[in-house]
């Protein structure tokens, strides 16, 4: 490219141009100008691995010309006509989603979103129960929308000082002192003393399966499963947002699959996309027909988005993806944990599928994510994009494209524990080996 400023004039840009709310990784972040499957390169050429994939969006890889092919294709013929007229690739999409959808999950609704599939699915949820107020995990994230910012658990993100008030929030379930079937005893204890006192005004309650954002959180296996029969007895729908969890990510193709529940409502974007904007919600037709007033989306379920999910789900199909997701997370699982048997500062490595977390000084955090921003400035430089979560921002992050090699990953472990053995370990104040 002969136009490409730089990094440091990007940076230019972004300060006089953009609101200050728009943050970056890195001290010395590089300026990315084009990707390839689970590759990255910069304005000097610099191959990175991504081991973040965009924040859990390219799944199938970057340009992966499988996908990019069939999106061209779409955008030389037709671009956009919007929901009030007919075109084909939203309804094949449609009926493509209730072919893999759980359960009697059928009818869909498209957006551009996650925050806006997430909007959706909550007005649902309050026209079919004719109810107003919704439960909600602390720590969880699912959007920022006036609503989906109100259900949001993680204070930085719930950034309007008029949120509504009618979200009850309980304990997730997870605590860093107890077992998981103690956190999870503790949640459902906390439901239940909700559901007994407000039952009657809850429409839903949402959930991630595994928090993306709060610092990737699997709960015990049996809670969704208690949680949901609970929520039956009071009427109140449960809503599952795997907007990062959603196709193949967590070795399932939805990550409800592994504890056993079909939620009422399933909320979808990022992979779906594999780039390309689209949001969505998908539900039983019962729910469906109760969103029965007018509403439409202006370019959701375009043709060229649409088009380009369907490739999305071929690819995934084809290469096995799902499989995939699981034996190579178990890979990566498998070598995080060697790690923090060696490393006192890795306090827990948790996750499913490519979807994993390290969390770094859990006892003291502030101090982990001090650590966290180091780690992944020396991962970028040796090549590797690493992500960064966790309610205090001290958990690595490592959801790559699932088209990573074997090979990226040993090498990227190898780089990991160069860095925590390296000349920065002063910072952890803790012994390299337990």
């Amino acid at each position: 490219m002969d136009n490409m400023i730089g990094a440091d004039q990007i940076l230019q840009k972004r300060k006089t141009f953009m609101f200050p709310c728009t943050s970056h990784f890195y001290k010395q972040p590089p300026q990315m100008v084009r990707g390839h499957m689970q590759y990255l390169y910069d304005e000097k050429d610099t191959p990175y691995v991504d081991f973040f994939a965009g924040v859990s969006v390219v799944a199938c890889g970057h340009c992966n010309e499988h996908i990019t092919r069939e999106t061209v294709k779409q955008v030389e013929t037709l671009q956009h006509t919007s929901t009030i007229y007919l075109t084909q690739p939203m309804v094949d999409l449609a009926e493509r989603l209730a072919r893999i959808l759980p359960g009697d999950l059928k009818r869909t609704f498209f957006c551009n979103s996650g925050s806006e599939a997430n909007e959706g699915a909550l007005l649902a949820a309050r026209l079919h129960t004719n109810k107003r107020d919704f439960i909600a995990l602390d720590f969880g994230l699912h959007g920022r929308t006036s609503l989906t910012m109100s259900v949001t658990g993680i204070p930085m993100w719930r950034t309007d000082p008029y949120l509504e008030k009618n979200t009850h929030f309980i304990p997730r379930p997870f605590d860093g002192g107890m077992t998981l079937d103690e956190a999870a005893e503790k949640s459902l204890q906390a439901l239940r003393q909700v559901l007994a006192e407000k039952g009657d005004t809850i429409a839903a309650m949402i959930v991630e399966p595994i928090q993306g954002n709060g610092g990737i959180i699997v709960p015990a296996r049996h809670y969704f499963q208690e949680v949901h029969a609970l929520l039956k007895q009071h009427n109140v729908l449960l809503i599952a947002d795997e907007i990062q969890t959603g196709f193949g990510r967590t070795g399932a193709m939805f990550a409800m699959e592994h504890f056993g529940v079909v939620p009422d409502i399933l909320s979808m974007a990022k992979a779906l996309g594999n780039g390309t904007p689209i949001g969505c919600f998908s539900t039983t037709d019962a729910i469906a027909n109760s969103f029965n007033r007018p509403s439409a989306s202006t370019f959701g379920g375009n043709p060229v988005s649409s088009v380009t999910a369907m490739a999305v789900l071929d690819y995934i199909e084809q290469e096995k993806l799902v499989r995939r997701s699981h034996k190579l997370g178990q890979l990566l699982k498998d070598g995080l944990l060697e790690l923090k048997h060696k490393y006192n500062f890795i306090t827990d490595v948790r996750g499913m599928g490519l979807m994993v977390g390290m969390e770094i000084l859990g006892d003291a955090p502030q101090r982990g994510a001090e650590a966290v921003d180091m780690i992944i400035e020396c991962m970028k430089n040796r090549g590797f994009i690493i992500g960064k979560n966790g309610v205090n921002r001290n958990v690595l992050a490592f959801q790559p494209p699932l088209v990573i090699h074997e090979s990226n990953i040993r090498r990227m472990l190898s780089a990991l524990e160069d860095v925590c053995t390296g000349g920065h370990a002063w910072l952890y104040e803790a012994s390299p080996a337990k």
